[in-house]
């Protein structure tokens, strides 16, 4: 194999792949990355063994072939080369791939590309598209809320299933730690009707965040019972999917919650923000006293003070006091694009349904701290 590529083409496409690929591997080829040089394009390829990714970048080919290379190496050698640097690397017969760059030159230890595991995804029976922004989306607005207790291993990841949402039929994505939930909904592309509902890991949702945040396009979508793959841009993700059942959500999120209040979204989570500081811990519960057309943020910490600010907002019902872990009420207000955040309260002991007021797709549910 010997190409010619330029830097900045080769470490994009380098940064994509290599976040994939753990820092500490019992199996010394799962450090490394797949090149293959073919027709005027090299294909990087990583894997973990749960997650695949597969980019494919055009580039000068002087002599076809393939070999790995150690990925993080890598990746920290083309980062420092010079901006417009054009890179060389050819693999010799003696297991080693040298790089050169100007008057720069690497040669690194190479495993045998024949070594490098093969992930195939098999049928995926259901494949639909859609627009990168909504992918985008659905991941931002929930992913905060993904459980990291292993022990509840199908809370690790985001539900993707599809539902009638008042006779509409939409794509969902929900995620929960039993402490909160974040839900968000997309019109149902077309061919994702009878998809199963699946629930896609952690990890797998931050590498797809990362890539199709720079993508404007169409995203490619197909899924069987154990895998998904998302195609776009020279891009190919290929995931396992949690094997396990995610809990009726629907069973929490509260439906008679009669006590209305609305704020401005952004002052709101500026505030929280503000009286939160006072707190060591982020999970110390910030107070709200709800009365008349007023909200008040209350922080007490016993060894550094406390915090109060006052809010104007809309609410006309019984006086209400509820608290709420302060980590948790910024990370749903982050997610507040509109000008009213609209919180709907029953009492000071049961879920709180937050949305937004300039979008119907999206809601979160909260559980109060006692305070």
């Amino acid at each position: 194999m010997k190409i010619t590529i330029e830097r900045g083409a080769l470490l994009k496409s380098l940064n994509h792949v290599q976040s994939v690929v753990e820092r500490r591997n019992t199996i010394p080829i799962l450090s490394n990355v797949l090149m293959r040089a073919d027709q005027g394009q090299l294909s990087l390829t990583a894997t973990d063994l749960d997650i695949e990714v597969v980019e494919t970048v055009a580039a000068d080919v002087a002599q076809d072939g393939g070999t790995t290379a150690p990925a993080h190496t890598l990746y920290d050698i083309v980062r420092k080369l010079p901006d417009g640097a054009q890179v060389e690397i050819s693999a010799g017969e003696d297991g080693k791939i040298s790089l050169q760059a100007g008057r720069s030159r690497f040669a690194l230890q190479a495993l045998p590309q024949e070594d490098f595991p093969a992930m195939s995804a098999g049928e995926l029976p259901h494949r639909f598209e859609l627009p990168a922004e909504a992918l985008a989306r659905l991941i931002d607005k929930t992913r905060f809320a993904i459980s990291t207790e292993e022990t509840r291993y199908y809370l690790n990841g985001i539900y993707f299933h599809t539902v009638d949402a008042d006779g509409t039929p939409m794509l969902r994505a929900v995620a929960t730690d039993g402490h909160r939930l974040a839900q968000a909904d997309f019109p149902m592309p077309e061919g994702a009707a009878d998809m199963p509902g699946v629930i896609v890991p952690r990890k797998t949702v931050l590498e797809l965040q990362k890539l199709v945040e720079e993508e404007e396009g169409i995203v490619r979508i197909g899924v069987s019972d154990t895998k998904i793959r998302f195609e776009f841009g020279g891009v190919v993700l290929t995931s396992k999917l949690i094997d396990g059942t995610f809990p009726d959500y629907t069973r929490v999120i509260p439906e008679g919650n009669d006590k209305d209040m609305e704020v401005d979204g952004k002052k709101f989570a500026e505030a929280v923000d503000r009286v939160a500081t006072i707190s060591t811990e982020r999970s110390r519960a910030v107070k709200l006293n709800m009365d008349e057309g007023r909200l008040v943020l209350t922080v007490t910490n016993p060894d550094s003070g406390s915090a109060t600010e006052e809010l104007g907002v809309s609410y006309s019902s019984d006086p209400l006091e509820i608290g709420f872990n302060a980590r948790y009420l910024l990370d749903i207000a982050g997610q507040l694009d509109g000008d009213k955040a609209i919180f709907s309260l029953a009492d000071s002991g049961s879920p709180t349904l937050i949305r937004d007021g300039d979008d119907e797709t999206a809601l979160y549910v909260l559980m109060p701290m006692r305070v």
